[in-house]
């Protein structure tokens, strides 16, 4: 996993990310379990990606004691499919919060193959005290690690 700053001409004009914010960057390996009868990676797997790339940034940019006392669960998730994910395609999810205010975060997920853009996922998230289960309001300091401009 890698975490770098977003190059904006990477990204399709279209994309909703600012040039200036922080993205993390995840490998994926396509394996057979993940390709359906069709022959291309299942529309499920890619919500398992976005989980696991944004998790993957939380874990990376969040305090060391924010990581054990707060989790997140998934509000909502906006699939656009652009090119189809076929087994050793050699997968990219570059993920970049695009919102954040009280308990909620809003991220975009960019699956590359390469320079190809094969899918674009638009989230929101509610952090989540883990001791009470309920909506937790995200510190400034998480906020501006997530956006800092």
């Amino acid at each position: 996993m890698i975490f770098q700053p977003v190059d904006k001409r990477q990204l399709p004009e279209t994309s909703p990310l600012p040039s200036f914010a922080p993205t993390f960057d995840l490998a994926i390996v396509v394996s057979p379990t993940d390709i359906d009868e069709q022959g291309h990676v299942n529309n499920s797997i890619y919500l398992q990606w976005v989980q696991k790339a944004v998790l993957g940034y939380w874990h990376h940019i969040a305090p060391t004691d924010a990581r054990s006392d707060l989790v997140w669960v998934a509000l909502a998730h906006h699939i656009r499919y652009r090119k189809p994910v076929l087994l050793g395609d050699p997968i990219r999810a570059l993920v970049t919060a695009t919102h954040a205010s009280g308990p909620r975060a809003s991220f975009t997920t960019l699956v590359k193959r390469r320079d190809e853009l094969c899918a674009e996922i638009e989230s929101s998230w509610c952090c989540i005290d883990a001791s009470t289960r309920r909506p937790h309001r995200l510190a400034r300091e998480i906020i501006r690690a997530f956006l800092p401009a």
